[in-house]
């Protein structure tokens, strides 16, 4: 599966931001999807993941109550939404799909296939 995420941007702090990630191939509801940041300097973390079927997510406790990850398995596309941005969010977000033996599946690593990242910048 190939990835290709857009939608980042320079905002100020206190603003909203959609990520978007697009997908080829035909079996994208077979995988579970992430989505990861890496600040400059910083090593990479997860931010938020959902399940190939839509129903379970999990997201890291830094954006919890702020980020929302949603997916469309007609349209090949996982979004995370970003509101009430912060500074420290500051990074490149990366998009990542991982093939599930379930529906249900949700992780926070272990992800094979991975799409260029897109740069968002939160100004204070």
């Amino acid at each position: 599966v190939q990835l290709q995420a857009s939608g980042g941007g320079l905002v100020q702090a206190g603003d909203s931001l959609r990520l978007s990630c697009a997908a080829s191939g035909r079996t994208f509801s077979s995988y579970a999807m992430g989505w990861f940041r890496q600040a400059p300097g910083k090593e990479r973390e997860f931010v938020a993941a959902i399940s190939p079927n839509g129903v379970s997510t999990v997201a890291a406790d830094s954006v919890k109550g702020r980020f929302t990850i949603s997916r469309d398995n007609a349209k090949n596309t996982v979004n995370l939404q970003m509101n009430s941005l912060k500074p420290e969010d500051t990074a490149v977000y990366s998009c990542a799909a991982k093939y599930a033996t379930t529906s249900y599946l949700v992780s926070r690593a272990g992800y094979a296939y991975w799409g260029q990242g897109t740069l968002v910048t939160v100004s204070s």
